[in-house]
């Protein structure tokens, strides 16, 4: 079945990838490979990572809790020096395959797993790339934000909030995500899934070319 929305996740979509980021500080503080993310995924959905990106907690409040998950599995990291790694830089292609996307016809949706409005000031984006992520932001016709709603990636919900604003079934629609556990529940709803893989993102374009019948 041809799709009839695009759904897409966007930091490891049109940014590069946090678990790029992430496995740099660990080769340069000699943690090992995939330490943050394991631990983040021990509690995909109790942790405080996910707490924070449901806004449950402060950052004051995720700073030390992080920094005790991470301590307690073996190297502590802050929570405020997470959050100092997300300086992540843009995938210009990428803005342009949603430009067509839109183009084309297709409903097109962003579901982001982020943190609290508060912490923006924390990020360590220049001025240019925050105004580059708000117009991206503008061009999807819903934005689901997880520090809003107060349910994240990969609980099913979140899913099927999208689903109900754009007025499409999952079936009827493609999830585009760089983390498999995320692709995994929208999968077992009935999307179709494209999963961009964190460094040789082309394939996914390839991939949601020929899903969506547009030259990407």
């Amino acid at each position: 079945m041809k799709p009839v929305a695009v759904i897409f996740d966007f930091g490891g979509v049109f940014t590069e990838s946090p678990v790029t980021c992430f496995a740099r500080y660990e080769q340069e503080h000699g943690i090992p490979t995939r330490f943050i993310s394991e631990v983040i995924k021990s509690d995909i959905n109790g942790g405080s990572f996910a707490r924070f990106e449901r806004a449950e907690l402060t950052l004051d409040e995720f700073d030390g809790e992080f920094a005790r998950e991470t301590s307690a599995a073996g190297h502590e990291v802050s929570g405020r020096t997470l959050v100092s790694l997300l300086q992540l830089s843009f995938r210009p292609d990428m803005i342009e395959a949603l430009d067509k996307i839109n183009a084309a016809g297709f409903k097109t949706g962003c579901i982001t797993n982020n943190m609290p409005k508060s912490t923006a000031s924390e990020w360590a984006r220049s001025d240019a790339d925050k105004a580059l992520a708000q117009s991206v932001m503008g061009k999807f016709q819903h934005v689901i934000e997880s520090s809003v709603v107060g349910v994240r990636k990969p609980e099913p919900r979140i899913y099927e909030m999208m689903c109900e604003a754009l007025q499409v079934t999952a079936q009827q629609s493609v999830f585009v995500d760089d983390l498999g556990i995320n692709l995994k529940p929208a999968k077992a709803l009935g999307m179709q899934t494209v999963k961009v893989p964190f460094d040789n993102y082309r394939t996914a374009l390839d991939e949601l070319a020929t899903l969506t019948g547009l030259a990407l």
